[in-house]
């Protein structure tokens, strides 16, 4: 089964948002405590991304692997700190993440492709 990662973000982020309009006291505490624990500190934003992909991959979670590789790619997160950070996943949860984090894998490499042809489309 493959997945459209990019277009899967966009209806995660639809999803929340419709969520958001029938639950609005709950998600804007989820959102501020989303930007509160984001945001730059001792560890920089996009070190935060890559614990949260780790915790991602180990807790099976789909959608929030692929939320969590586009905000790590957003906030310069290399190709090689999200495999390596896969690669942590992996050997903290084992064989299921083996298969999660193959998953995230797959959507570095979509997110990546978009963000290529973005650049060759720029110039």
């Amino acid at each position: 089964m493959t997945q459209n990662y990019p277009a899967f973000y966009e209806q995660i982020s639809n999803m929340i948002g419709n969520y958001g309009k029938e639950n609005p006291e709950l998600m804007t505490a989820f959102s501020k405590l989303h930007h509160i624990g984001s945001k730059d500190g001792a560890l920089k934003s996009k070190f935060k991304e890559l614990i949260a992909l780790g915790i991602s991959i180990n807790t099976q979670c789909e959608g929030c692997i692929t939320m969590h590789i586009h905000d790590a790619i957003e906030k310069g997160a290399t190709h090689d700190e999200i495999v390596e950070s896969i690669g942590t996943a992996i050997y903290m949860g084992g064989g299921p993440s083996v298969v999660y984090g193959a998953k995230a894998f797959a959507a570095l490499q979509e997110f990546e492709a978009i963000k290529k042809n973005q650049l060759i489309e720029s110039n």
